[in-house]
């Protein structure tokens, strides 16, 4: 079976492609059948991180019907195993994506045969990159250790988090009360605490299967571009405040170290960690990549398994 992972955040320039890529790669080094996907509709840049030049369309073929398998737009990269999508082709209107196409695009990416499905989403909290995290039950959250970066981070995980638990009530069987305070025709806010209270006030018998719905949604993060003199357990801090205030499961999953030469890959179009694999930031993603494949839990700041 598939395993998909979108791979989103809340600001720019925190690294989601080159985490991507790195992940991608060192997946498909171990001997998996990877593919990745570059969502970053109208934004997309994947392939530059690839060294692919010679492009021959990925997902606008898929669209205009060119192609109806989506699997059979997947190119070859340099590295064997690891395959590519692109976005880069379509039009520029794609960014504003008709909700049909955007359907067709899910539908099709949770039908691909491949051990790894990685998803590289744009920025921001529009309804197409929070529905494309929302692919699996298993996304990958990239931030950076700054202020600002970790606040926007936690304010997409709120859009995502508000979005999963719209489309719970939604297809299930709550009460009309319920329905309606979620679908609100002014468009105010609504908080995932306030959505639990509404439960809890209309239809408490099914308090209990939304919690468990939301159980079900694993999300994990990476802190990107970090450098030595900062505290070590943020990712772990970050982890627990969102376990704390979130009925889904947080997990660390670990710091990738600053180096200059990330820069020299991304103007070289290089894979980093296939042209630098002994620096410290590859030895990082060689970690990451080794808890994803073996699903490993981490270690809370008490010492607890989480």
């Amino acid at each position: 079976m598939s395993q998909i992972y979108p791979i989103g955040g809340g600001k720019g320039g925190v690294g989601k492609s080159f985490i991507t890529a790195s992940l991608g790669a060192l997946l498909a080094k171990w001997g998996k059948k990877v593919v990745l996907i570059d969502l970053d509709l109208g934004g997309s840049n994947l392939h530059t991180l690839l060294g692919i030049n010679d492009q021959q369309g990925g997902i606008n073929r898929f669209l205009d019907k060119t192609e109806k398998n989506l699997e059979n737009t997947a190119v070859s990269t340099v590295i064997q195993n690891l395959f590519f999508i692109s976005s880069s082709l379509c039009s520029m209107e794609i960014a504003n994506l008709l909700h049909a196409h955007k359907l067709k695009i899910i539908n099709a990416i949770q039908k691909l045969s491949f051990d790894y499905i990685l998803l590289d989403l744009g920025t921001g909290t529009n309804f197409n990159t929070l529905d494309f995290f929302l692919t699996s039950n298993q996304g990958i959250f990239i931030c950076t250790p700054e202020p600002t970066a970790i606040e926007n981070s936690f304010r997409f995980i709120k859009a995502v988090y508000l979005r999963k638990l719209k489309h719970i009530v939604k297809r299930h069987s709550f009460n009309s009360a319920v329905k309606k305070a979620i679908i609100r025709p002014n468009h105010e806010a609504v908080t995932s605490p306030d959505i639990i209270e509404i439960v809890l006030k209309h239809d408490p018998d099914r308090e209990n299967f939304l919690r468990n719905s939301l159980s079900k949604f694993k999300s994990k993060f990476i802190l990107n571009q970090f450098r030595k003199n900062l505290d070590p357990t943020i990712g772990y801090k970050i982890e627990d405040l969102c376990n704390r205030h979130f009925y889904s499961n947080f997990q660390f999953l670990g710091n990738v170290g600053y180096d200059v030469r990330i820069h020299d890959s991304v103007l070289s179009k290089k894979i980093f960690v296939h042209r630098y694999p002994y620096t410290p930031p590859a030895i990082d993603m060689k970690k990451i990549a080794e808890k994803i494949i073996n699903n490993r839990p981490s270690v809370s700041l008490t010492g607890e398994i989480s």
